[in-house]
């Protein structure tokens, strides 16, 4: 892993700048409705053709962003193996999460999938050379308390199929953390943020349609205008363009400290769910959000001064 620690150590302990933390705002934001969104359009397509639909949208802006862009998407540049492994790893893990959320409650499977930055960060510790202080793993904690908090966990009567729902959304949280380790950790650190992601999206299509067939999943009805406004929001706003912009933040930031900002997602989800779908909100809300602010405070703070060394391979110093 060698090689891999050259290419990504220059911007592993990177700090976000108050651009990537307005971004992360935005892409949290995004996310944080998009999981009212699936719920909507439920009734009308079924999650994992939601998924295969998503992603087969998001295909084609990718591609047109790249011809707008001047990308090469099909040019030889070391990143196919890469890029197999993550595809695999995308759609293997929407794949746990739609499955799971069948058989768990939708506040548990979002409190357990963003379990996500503890493995960015142990990933990280373990492959990227970063290097979490006591503080920030207690500010991952207080994050993870302040998301459960919001969503109202514990709950009563879970039984067996619940708990397995549990831990395929766990299992979906890890890939999405492996995914962000092997953007991280390979040669697709280099590539355009385009072609990155569309290997991700392009390997989900067929995995996601074959587990929409196998699972029994059909239209039983034409979609509504409602239902097919906001497969248009996935594919093209939350999968076309903030899964993209999220691939260039994690190709220039540190990716534990970028993926801490996610805790901030199922806030939003929460306050979607309260304007949107007229879900209840508990007075408990307002110190879960203290405990996400508190977190992220004590994740992104600047540790003491340590000295800043050479990377011989790319001769630029190591931020």
């Amino acid at each position: 892993m060698s090689s891999s620690q050259q290419l990504t150590t220059p911007t592993a302990g990177r700090p976000l700048s108050p651009g990537a933390v307005a971004l992360m705002l935005v892409l949290c934001l995004s996310w944080g409705f998009n999981q009212v969104a699936v719920k909507l359009a439920l009734p009308d397509i079924p999650p994992m053709l939601q998924a295969t639909i998503r992603s087969a949208g998001a295909l084609i802006v990718l591609f047109l962003i790249a011809r707008i862009r001047g990308v090469k998407m099909f040019e030889r540049d070391g990143t196919l193996r890469a890029g197999l492994l993550a595809g695999v790893i995308f759609g293997f893990e929407f794949l746990l999460i739609y499955r799971g959320l069948l058989l768990t409650s939708a506040s548990r499977a979002v409190v357990f999938l963003y379990t996500a930055p503890f493995f960015v960060a142990f990933g990280s510790f373990l492959f990227l050379g970063e290097r979490l202080r006591a503080s920030q793993w207690g500010g991952l904690a207080l994050c993870f308390a302040g998301v459960a908090l919001a969503i109202g966990i514990p709950q009563a009567d879970v039984d067996a199929n619940v708990l397995l729902g549990d831990l395929m959304v766990v299992g979906g949280g890890a890939l999405w953390g492996a995914s962000t380790l092997v953007v991280k950790a390979t040669a697709l650190i280099k590539a355009p943020a385009e072609k990155g992601l569309a290997y991700q999206v392009a390997l989900s299509v067929p995995i996601l349609g074959m587990a929409a067939w196998v699972f029994g999943e059909n239209l039983t009805r034409v979609p509504g205008p409602l239902a097919l406004s906001l497969m248009v929001y996935q594919a093209v706003w939350v999968v076309g363009l903030t899964f993209l912009v999220w691939f260039e933040l994690v190709k220039s930031y540190s990716a534990s400290k970028l993926s801490a900002f996610t805790f901030i997602t199922p806030l939003f989800g929460v306050l979607a769910s309260y304007f949107i779908l007229h879900d209840t909100m508990s007075l408990a809300f307002g110190a879960a959000a203290l405990l996400v602010i508190a977190g992220l405070y004590l994740v992104n703070r600047r540790g003491p001064a340590s000295p800043v060394p050479i990377d011989p391979l790319l001769n630029v110093t190591k931020t």
